[in-house]
């Protein structure tokens, strides 16, 4: 029996067994302190580490060092890099950057199509045994019949298809939300059916070809209704959203680009649904979508900074601070979207990989202290409540407070 408190109950006896009896050797004894929580290592299904082709912006080693000290022990990264993951040979040179620099384990998506272009299914088989999914992230497949043959391709090898939903032609250069901030301050609005609209044509191309389907950073009230939708009538689709749409709307929105993200900040009726997607279970993860850009990327005000914000090292305390210790959600729950959810769903086995927090410690977000390269986040200056204190990952500490 230890100090520390061990909070795995959802992932069952044995992970909590693995890390119990893990945390009571010498090696790591240090953290059997009443004061400390013990969780599984989280597992964020959607974060962007920008390498190979964008190492400006993130690094394998630097992002991977954030997961580490946000308490992750396992991620997938997304393929919009250069080159794109399309390809055998394209694959392995991000394969060798994870050999060499990750400090996590780290899952890579393979590209849907070629260039994430959308007119050439990529090399979907030939990925397949070293990619956790397929996804075009950072674009919607705007071709029903693309779409169609992927699905058919990823169903066939037993592979999910995690999909950036958004029509192009419905966005109208649009880059905050379509409501009221954006009519108030003269900023061009992303209609949220842009997003909704390309989840239900995906969901009709689930229900005929069978395959496994997965939505990146939903944002919307109609997709959270869509995919409840799905679900009751046995789709096999699960989702995921980011803490800043459960804690933040359009009405947080300052003319910095640090707010500026894709999907956009929607309204506050939106963020209500989402909270209550991830009560009711529609909403299967939260993933950050940590997407690190460089300080001159992001200076640029809300219409010309680049989109994405970092989140990997807050998005614990942010969660617990605001959906937890607010009463929204218990502790446990809030487990099962950052662990069990996400593993289950992507075959990502926990092991006793786990990470110590003290949850009474208060602190506030200073980019500064970020380990990621990326700055830019909508949360500074916001006051959380838990620290980091380790990180253990294949029986190593990745990360230690201090």
């Amino acid at each position: 029996m230890t100090n520390a408190k061990i909070i795995s109950a959802s992932l069952g006896h044995a992970v909590s067994d693995g890390i119990c009896a893990a945390v009571s050797t010498p090696e790591f004894s240090r953290f059997d302190d009443s004061r400390y929580t013990v969780f599984p290592g989280f597992c964020d299904v959607h974060v962007h580490f920008r390498e190979p082709g964008f190492s400006y912006k993130e690094t394998m080693v630097t992002g991977s060092a954030a997961s580490a000290r946000g308490g992750y022990t396992a991620v997938c990264t997304m393929p919009n890099l250069n080159p794109v993951p399309d390809s055998v040979e394209h694959l392995n040179e991000q394969l060798k950057l994870i050999r060499e620099g990750a400090c996590i384990h780290v899952f890579p998506y393979g590209a849907i199509t070629v260039g994430e272009k959308g007119e050439v299914l990529a090399d979907l088989e030939g990925m397949a045994a070293n990619v956790i999914g397929f996804s075009d992230d950072g674009k919607g497949v705007q071709n029903d019949d693309m779409m169609r043959a992927a699905m058919m391709k990823a169903k066939e090898l037993n592979v999910p298809i995690v999909a950036h939903c958004e029509v192009n032609e419905l966005l109208r250069g649009g880059y905050i939300h379509d409501g009221e901030y954006a009519r108030e301050h003269g900023h061009r609005g992303i209609c949220s059916e842009s997003e909704w609209a390309q989840i239900a044509r995906d969901l009709e191309l689930v229900k005929e070809i069978g395959c496994k389907y997965h939505v990146c950073h939903i944002s919307t009230k109609e997709s959270v209704d869509i995919i409840r939708k799905a679900k009751a009538e046995g789709v096999d689709v699960t989702c995921e959203t980011g803490p800043h749409y459960l804690v933040m709307d359009d009405s947080f929105l300052q003319e910095e680009g640090r707010f500026k993200m894709n999907p956009p900040l929607r309204s506050a009726e939106d963020r209500e649904a989402l909270i209550q997607g991830i009560i009711d279970g529609t909403i299967d993860c939260i993933a950050t979508d940590h997407a690190p850009h460089s300080a001159e990327e992001k200076a640029k005000g809300l219409e010309k900074s680049a989109f994405g914000v970092v989140g990997i090292e807050t998005a614990f305390p942010i969660c617990y601070t605001y959906l937890v210790k607010s009463g929204i959600i218990t502790l446990e729950k809030l487990i099962d979207l950052l662990v069990k959810n996400p593993r289950e769903r992507f075959g990502i086995p926990c092991g006793n990989d786990f990470t110590v927090w003290d949850l009474d410690a208060v602190d506030v977000v200073d980019p500064d202290d970020f380990l990621s390269l990326g700055k830019a986040t909508p949360f500074e200056g916001w006051q959380v409540y838990g620290k980091c204190i380790a990180t253990v990952c294949d029986g190593k500490i990745v990360y230690s407070a201090g």
